[in-house]
């Protein structure tokens, strides 16, 4: 199973490159980086912190961490400061 994780976030992390190298970021393709990044995180929380079979409220934490971090992201992204 953890063979099929590392694969999964090797090519999410290849898909993020890809979209960088070849300049492709518009507004869309901001979120769905977004939405990639807390997958990936939220991959490496359940499985490469052996975290998925622990009580909620102990993956709760990190979880939690990581939507504040892709969120405030978000709003530097979408409402800069001038």
């Amino acid at each position: 199973m953890i063979q099929y994780i590392w694969l999964i976030l090797i090519a999410l992390t290849l898909f993020a490159f890809l979209l960088g190298w070849l300049e492709l970021m518009s507004s869309v393709m901001v979120i769905i980086l977004l939405i990639t990044t807390f997958i990936k995180g939220q991959l490496v929380i359940d499985y490469f912190m052996g975290l998925k079979n622990t009580h909620l409220k102990y993956r709760l934490i990190p979880t939690l961490w990581l939507t504040v971090v892709v969120s405030l992201i978000a709003l530097a992204y979408f409402f800069p400061a001038n």
